[in-house]
């Protein structure tokens, strides 16, 4: 049976507690094991448009995407009649 998959949940130590910044949906009456990771270490300070290109970057290339998608954009987005090339 594959492992499933693990619930990750943010949270704010007080002292004595962890306290879920967001409603969490666990299972009751069992014992849950927590990792801890400092989640402010782990955020970049590489700009959100960055890393989107990265993002699509990663994406495979599609064969049959229009090259003219650009010149041509209402004919894909609203089904017009392509426009005659400038």
């Amino acid at each position: 049976m594959p492992e499933p998959k693990p619930t990750i949940i943010r949270a704010r130590f007080n002292g004595k507690v962890l306290i879920p910044e967001d409603p969490v949906d666990l299972p009751m009456d069992r014992v849950l094991e927590v990792r801890v990771s400092d989640a402010l270490a782990q955020e970049t300070t590489e700009p959100p448009l960055m890393r989107l290109v990265r993002a699509l970057d990663g994406l495979p290339s599609d064969p049959n995407a229009p090259t003219d998608g650009a010149v041509q954009h209402d004919h894909y987005l609203y089904g017009t009649p392509k426009r005659a090339n400038p």
